[in-house]
């Protein structure tokens, strides 16, 4: 299998789907550069009030640079519980939620894949080190593991099944 490259271009030809430049892009890109350390994965709860982790701990530097993990637009930056939180809708119906950041964006602003929305503080709850990012991400009312949609690999955990022998 073959995939097209653009017209009118130097490569105007069919690359090989093995070629490395036929591999998609990844659904969101990572909120921090270089990409971080997770310090707590994402735990699934068993029902949509249950106990779980909605997102990932990331390791961040008090006053780093948060970045839009796609294009989308800002639906929310002000304080949840005390927490500062900015929260992206984005095509798709995927929404991301960064905290706790202190925002340079506003509600309504448009921002692109990159785009700085705001600077880590320090002070989340359960963060073994000077500062960590909470990153989440839902599609409609579940939330989803982040990782699965940068292309990386999260933390697998079996859980019983309770159907028995």
């Amino acid at each position: 299998m073959a995939i097209p490259v653009r017209p009118g271009t130097s490569a105007d030809r069919w690359i090989p789907a093995a070629d490395p430049r036929a591999v998609p892009q990844a659904r969101l890109s990572w909120p921090l550069s270089p990409v971080p350390v997770v310090m707590k994965y994402f735990d699934a709860p068993e029902t949509p009030y249950g106990p779980g982790h909605r997102g990932v701990d990331l390791a961040a530097a008090p006053g780093q640079d948060v970045l839009a993990a796609d294009a989308g637009v800002v639906v929310f930056a002000g304080l949840v519980a005390g927490r500062p939180v900015i929260s992206v809708d984005h095509d798709g119906g995927l929404r991301t939620t960064y905290e706790p950041v202190e925002p340079k964006v506003a509600v309504g602003d448009q921002v692109y894949r990159g785009q700085v929305l705001g600077s880590v503080l320090a002070g989340h709850p359960g963060c073994t080190i000077a500062a960590c990012l909470h990153w989440g991400v839902r599609r409609g009312d579940e939330y989803v593991d982040p990782l699965a949609l940068t292309g990386e690999v999260g933390e697998f955990r079996l859980k019983p099944w309770g159907g028995g022998p």
